[in-house]
């Protein structure tokens, strides 16, 4: 009867221990009944030199920005990754499997009359290494991206008022959208 006894208190007093010890713990322990997660959608508004504004709802319900940035975390306006600053935390993004979706998408309509189109391309990206309420986030979400746009025309030379659509040549205008949805854990 008195080993059940010291055995309690053990108990009684490693727990006030944890608590004592910080947050930290209670909310470990916490967490492991009430594991946060499930079904996330995100809409994002491109900007320019990889800068986007982001709205997520469902599993999160936040809002901020994205900027591109290489492996190493440096701002990269063609990154593969991506660092996501929203209000209650932040994660970054692997868009790898996206952009290349992007890069290799042919135009879904394209007017030559009018030197006007657009694109759709989806892929995945992934969540991963969240600070704040996203700690310890992962998951996938895939991102469908809509861009229509209306090219310049060739002012002068052999292909003089064809619709000029070489790379590195920007639209006249251009919209932009992405959405998407996935799931989530953290």
């Amino acid at each position: 009867m008195k080993r059940f006894l010291v055995s309690q208190v053990v108990v009684v007093i490693t727990l006030l221990g944890s608590v004592a010890i910080g947050d930290g713990v209670v909310a470990s322990i916490a967490g492991a009944s009430s594991p946060k997660g499930g079904t996330v959608k995100a809409f994002v508004t491109p900007g320019s030199n990889g800068r986007a504004t982001i709205v997520l709802t469902g599993a999160i319900g936040d809002y901020g920005t994205t900027q591109s940035i290489d492996a190493n975390g440096k701002v990269d306006s063609s990154g593969a990754y991506a660092k996501v600053d929203l209000k209650h935390g932040s994660f970054r993004i692997d868009q790898s499997a996206f952009n290349k979706a992007i890069a290799t998408a042919s135009p879904v309509a394209y007017n030559s009359t009018t030197c006007s189109g657009y694109i759709r391309a989806s892929g995945p990206i992934t969540l991963l290494d969240g600070t704040g309420s996203y700690l310890g986030i992962s998951g996938t979400v895939t991102l469908t991206i809509t861009d229509a746009f209306v090219s310049p025309r060739y002012v002068s030379g052999a292909h003089k008022g064809q619709c000029n659509t070489s790379n590195g040549v920007a639209p006249l205008a251009e919209f932009a959208s992405i959405s998407g949805a996935g799931s989530v854990g953290y």
